[in-house]
Formats: structure tokens, C-alpha cells, sequence
């Protein structure tokens, strides 16, 4: 039974058997409870916002809204709930990005059980945690910005909310009608979006749309671009 001192956990990760491992684990810490599961990242943005669990543990490449733009959603949507990454992604581009959104702690997937429950409860108390290795990025990429400070730096493209998410699902392969019904917007409304998106990159074509987004993370490269 959950009492008030017990710390509510959301998993979001779309692989199933990743899942029912991590809320194994997880079931044998009494401090800890997972009250929901999602298997991908707009899943984890509905349920937290109908949950307000008080973590997430956040996977990185999910289907239809990626973690980090999940992980932005969530930090906007319910500032009281804490992102904890566990991924198998360790780039420096990934930890930046998340780390700038608000995430307050990063797990690389090889992590032991124990450094998990104790993330949880670290980042539960308001700390950081990290990995041994995406620690010492972290900490270079501190130092770095203390270097950049006071340089000309190139102004980088500004996406919005709804241009990242339908980004992603053309990326993914999805077709106008596809995105308009996971969305709940126009096919009118998607393909503004599209054009949009194309004039801000400067891209013009879906397979180059597809490249741009796995060369931001936002997917795998297992996705292949289509002409």
C-alpha cells in the first residue's frame, strides 16, 4: 500500500520486456512505486499530466514524441514532476540537450539496479544523478560553456512544440492524414507545418527532413529516409 513518504514512478520505454524488468526491479523497492506504464512519449506526457507521478524514468528513442521533446513537454506541463533518463544513447548531444530541458539525472542502460533506486531517490530529493561516464561529460560540458561565454555564436533554428512533433512523425514515415489523426489537428494544419519546417531548415524534401532529424537525435538512424 503507498503511504505518503513513498515516491511515485512512471516508466516510459517502448520496449515491453525492458519494462516488466524495470518494474521488477523496482517492486522490490518499498520506498518506490510505478503507477504506470507508457510505450511511448506521448503516452508519458498524458499520463503524467493525469498521474503527477513524482519521476519519470524516461527512455530516449520512442515512437511518435520523442524523449526529449517529451522530457521538454513535461518540465512545462508539470514542473514538480523529476526526469530521470535511463537510455542506452550515452552522446554528448543527447546529454546536453536533456540536461538543458530540466532532466535531472541521466542513466546510461548498463547502470546497475542499485544506482537506479538510489537515482530515483536522488533526483526524488531534489539532486542530480548520473552515470560515472555521463558524469565526466557533463562536468566537460559545464566547463565548455564557461569557454563559450562572450563568443559569436550561430543563432540555432528555433522549432516549436507542434513543428518538433510532426518533424518526428515525417520523419518516422508518416503520411499527412496519419499525423493529422495522432495530433488532432487538419491535414490542412499538417502540411503548414510541413512548409514551415521546410523553410526554417531550409530542407525541401522528406528525405532530407528525415536526415535532419537523426542528425538532431530526435530519431534513431535505424529509420531509413524515404524519398
Amino acid at each position: 500500500m503507498k503511504s505518503d513518504s513513498t515516491i511515485t514512478v512512471l516508466l516510459a520505454e517502448d520496449h515491453m520486456i525492458v519494462r516488466e524488468g524495470l518494474l521488477k526491479l523496482l517492486e522490490s523497492e518499498p520506498r518506490i512505486a510505478v503507477v504506470g506504464q507508457a510505450s511511448d512519449g506521448r503516452e508519458a506526457l498524458e499520463m503524467t499530466l493525469k498521474l503527477k507521478p513524482d519521476v519519470v524514468i524516461m527512455d530516449i528513442a520512442m515512437p511518435q514524441l520523442n524523449g526529449i521533446e517529451a522530457t521538454r513537454q513535461i518540465r512545462e506541463t508539470s514542473p514538480e514532476t523529476k526526469v530521470l533518463i535511463l537510455s542506452a544513447h550515452s552522446d554528448d548531444m543527447y546529454i546536453e540537450r536533456l540536461m538543458d530541458l530540466g532532466a535531472s539525472g541521466y542513466l546510461i542502460k548498463q547502470s546497475s539496479s542499485q544506482h537506479l533506486c538510489k537515482a530515483i531517490l536522488e533526483v526524488h530529493g531534489g539532486n542530480s544523478f548520473f552515470s560515472p561516464s555521463v558524469k565526466k561529460t557533463v562536468d566537460r560540458q559545464q566547463r565548455e560553456v564557461l569557454d563559450r561565454q562572450g563568443r559569436s555564436q550561430k543563432k540555432p533554428v528555433s522549432l516549436t512544440k507542434r513543428e518538433m512533433e510532426v518533424l518526428q512523425l515525417v520523419a518516422e514515415g508518416g503520411a499527412n492524414k496519419q499525423i493529422a489523426d495522432i495530433l488532432g489537428i487538419s491535414i490542412k494544419t499538417v502540411e503548414k507545418h510541413r512548409d514551415h519546417l521546410m523553410q526554417k531548415l531550409d530542407i525541401h524534401e522528406t528525405a532530407g527532413l528525415t536526415r535532419y532529424a537523426i542528425s538532431a537525435g530526435i530519431i534513431e538512424s535505424s529509420v531509413q529516409p524515404t524519398c
